[in-house]
């Protein structure tokens, strides 16, 4: 239990904290658009995604954007340690006392209490509207199935896309840009320290490498090691290292367990869904309508952030090709795309299927150096297209663009840059 005057006193202190946080200047997140749709909506939102990506700004951005009386709560912060599920209602009548009575409530980092679900749900059931925050996916999922299925929205939130770079580097970007010689030069600039230094807010501002070592070790500490009880820590992180390092390159379990000295095929499944839950990084698996055979070949795996990989990487060689394709999976991803990998019967492979729901929409191939690979990678779109029977084909290039037509078939190719910012998808 909490006592009701050191909850005033967090209360209080967080709300300014809030109000302070909306006045500074702030990168407005892309997801803003998604709340828009989503507020009118009875559902909770709960929105994840890693630490320190934005998550607690970003409900700054709602509270700001679009209500004028709420209720918050961080559960980040220290003094509520011993704050539990009975604890709850104590907040909603200090809340009440301290600010009037409203009908919305943020709720941050909302893992760290047992059993908030129960909560929740009946605070949704009386018709408040609801926002939450969490950094474990896996955790979440569980809870929200439980109590909360059909009443509440995920919204995931990344670290900065290119886009919100952009912004944050205070360049106003409007579509005809492309098409001014200084202006696309200047694109291009930010584009090249982009893919260096990636989009974690905190580390954009400072430019400390420590910064993004420091949030791997603790994301692996906090939403792994501890969460789970992990039996085998340094394990783990070599494990989590080693991903990330490769990222884009085919994987399996088993190699995985080789790699990292771990006995059991079972206890790396284990912790590479933890790694997956905790937000470091996202898995593309073999495109198949068979799921046996989904599980039966390896998969690829890519980081949340291209900056995160080039500080904890072991390999100190620029892979740009594999740079590239990272970005370009986390553009995907934040669209909401289900994304797999092809591989034909002769060896050919297609970095991208990109599908939703039910149908496959584009083929996409992502090359640094074109002309050294432009052969092989026109032939896999093709042959994938002939078997997914799908005609969106796309090559993402350093700087080359066009059409061309082969087989009947037409292939784009634009730059990654070009596409972050214009593309329909």
């Amino acid at each position: 239990m909490i006592s009701k005057e050191l909850l005033k006193e967090i209360l209080i202190r967080q709300r300014k904290l809030l109000e302070e946080r909306m006045k500074e200047k702030q990168v407005e997140r892309e997801q803003i658009d998604k709340i828009k749709e989503l507020k009118d909506l009875k559902h909770a939102v709960i929105i994840t995604g890693i630490r320190r990506a934005g998550k607690s700004f970003f409900l700054s951005q709602i509270a700001k954007t679009f209500y004028s009386s709420y209720y918050y709560l961080n559960f980040e912060d220290e003094r509520l340690y011993k704050f539990s599920v009975e604890d709850f209602e104590l907040f909603y009548q200090t809340a009440i006392e301290l600010f009037g009575e409203s009908r919305t409530i943020f709720l941050d980092e909302i893992q760290n209490i047992k059993g908030w679900e129960r909560w929740v749900r009946r605070m949704h059931d009386e018709g408040f509207k609801l926002y939450l925050t969490g950094s474990n996916a896996g955790l979440l999922s569980k809870e929200l199935g439980t109590l909360l299925t059909g009443r509440h929205i995920p919204v995931v939130l990344f670290p900065f896309s290119f886009i919100e770079f952009l912004h944050f580097k205070e360049f106003d970007f409007k579509k005809e840009d492309i098409y001014i010689t200084e202006r696309r030069a200047k694109i291009v600039r930010y584009f090249e320290e982009y893919i260096q230094k990636g989009g974690f807010p905190e580390f954009l501002k400072n430019g400390n490498i420590e910064i993004l070592q420091g949030y791997f070790n603790d994301i692996l500490q906090r939403d792994v090691v501890q969460r789970y009880s992990v039996k085998y820590p340094l394990q783990l992180k070599e494990l989590a290292r080693y991903m990330i390092t490769n990222s884009g390159k085919l994987m399996s379990y088993n190699k995985l367990r080789q790699i990292s000295e771990l006995k059991s095929t079972n206890t790396v499944i284990k912790y590479v869904d933890y790694i997956k839950t905790a937000y470091l990084i996202f898995t593309v698996p073999f495109f198949s309508y068979s799921l046996k055979q989904q599980l039966r070949n390896p998969f690829k795996v890519y980081s949340i952030d291209v900056g995160l990989k080039n500080t904890i990487s072991f390999s100190f060689s620029k892979d740009f090709g594999r740079v590239y394709e990272n970005i370009a999976v986390l553009h995907l991803l934040r669209k909401g795309y289900d994304v797999y990998y092809w591989k034909g019967e002769n060896g050919e492979e297609v970095d991208f299927v990109v599908k939703r729901a039910n149908k496959i929409e584009h083929l996409i191939q992502v090359t640094y150096e074109l002309e050294e690979n432009k052969e092989r990678e026109i032939k896999s779109l093709i042959n994938a297209s002939k078997e997914l029977k799908c005609n969106s084909l796309i090559i993402l290039t350093k700087e080359y663009e066009g059409e061309e037509k082969i087989k009947n078939k037409i292939v784009r190719y634009t730059p990654l840059w070009k596409w972050l910012l214009v593309s329909d998808l």
